[in-house]
């Protein structure tokens, strides 16, 4: 896949500020503190759905409509991508259609039906969600999003654009990584902005399959066992995402699920955010590096928000004191 030239960032980000607003990018004093170092938060848990995820539905979308409209939508997720369809869909006025696995989340769950979506639950992880929504795609007539696709990387990278703009000087910066739109989004803005900015992926240690592809410059399926960071629970990598992150990401970093309710407290108690597992797990890598980023400016993407109130409630509770 090519790269998009800033052209066509700006122009894809011009479309999607028609619907959206640009999300702020803040340095929090007591944060910083803690790490000996100035990090900068890209805070894409403000967008309308919580993640950086509704950029992509919105350019993927309203381009598909451009050409052709069609009967209606289907797509699988574990919740940030069917909210982007979702809220997409209920701005063009098409039907949608999202399947999730068993046991995904409640309350995005309840999100994407206030979004209007048909809701389809089957299978036990994303791969078996994303295997039906293929197969009642071609069954019904719909139109198939990919969890992965350029167009939707290419509405993504409206958020490097904002950041790296915002930051010329970022010496680094920590993207999490679940299909991967998000961080070949960061390549994409570094890239086309020149931008000297390091970039490292970030993945749940309970569903390492990108790191892994990364590491061994090879595609490779792992399974999922993550509790807490389902936005990272990919077990099929995307060839295309990966092609983009060889050549644009200096490395990967695991998190533990631990280390992930670590980086959420520590959110909460510092910044008074609320972060799912994925939104957390950059912070997470850039805590387990600290002894490298002493005196950096390191740039943070918290995507996703959008934790259920019982186990965020569990990770707060746990150890809250030793956070202080």
């Amino acid at each position: 896949m090519q790269l998009p030239t800033l052209t066509e960032l700006e122009q894809a980000a011009d479309r999607i500020y028609r619907t959206l607003s640009p999300t702020p990018q803040y340095n929090w004093p007591l944060l910083s503190q803690r790490m000996d170092a100035q990090i900068w938060i890209k805070h894409e848990n403000h967008t309308p759905t919580g993640a950086f995820k509704v950029r992509g539905g919105l350019l993927y979308l309203g381009e598909l409509c451009d050409k052709q409209r069609p009967i209606g939508v289907i797509s699988a997720t574990r919740g940030n991508h069917g909210q982007s369809v979702g809220y997409a869909a209920r701005q063009l006025g098409l039907p949608a259609t999202i399947v999730v696995p068993h046991g995904n989340s409640r309350d995005k769950n309840a999100a994407m039906r206030a979004l209007g979506v048909t809701l389809v639950e089957h299978g036990d992880d994303f791969q078996a969600a994303r295997e039906y929504a293929s197969a009642l795609a071609e069954k019904e007539g719909l139109h198939p999003i990919p969890a992965f696709h350029p167009t939707l990387v290419r509405g993504v990278a409206s958020y490097g654009l904002e950041f790296l703009k915002a930051l010329p000087q970022l010496d680094r910066v920590y993207v999490p990584v679940g299909q991967g739109s998000g961080l070949c989004a960061m390549i994409a803005a570094k890239a086309a902005l020149s931008h000297p900015v390091e970039i490292v992926g970030v993945v749940s240690s309970h569903a390492p399959a990108y790191a892994l592809s990364f590491e061994n410059h090879s595609l490779i399926s792992h399974p999922v066992s993550t509790e807490i960071a389902d936005g990272l629970a990919c077990r099929v990598p995307d060839p295309q995402a990966m092609e983009i992150i060889w050549s644009g990401a200096s490395r990967m970093v695991r998190v533990t699920d631990d280390e992930i309710a670590r980086a959420i407290r520590i959110l909460f108690s510092d910044t008074h955010n609320v972060a799912e597992g994925a939104g957390a797990a950059a912070l997470a890598a850039a805590l387990q590096e600290q002894a490298g980023n002493i005196g950096r400016k390191i740039g943070i993407v918290l995507s996703g928000g959008n934790m259920d109130a019982a186990p965020f409630a569990r990770v707060l509770s746990a150890h809250m004191a030793t956070e202080k």
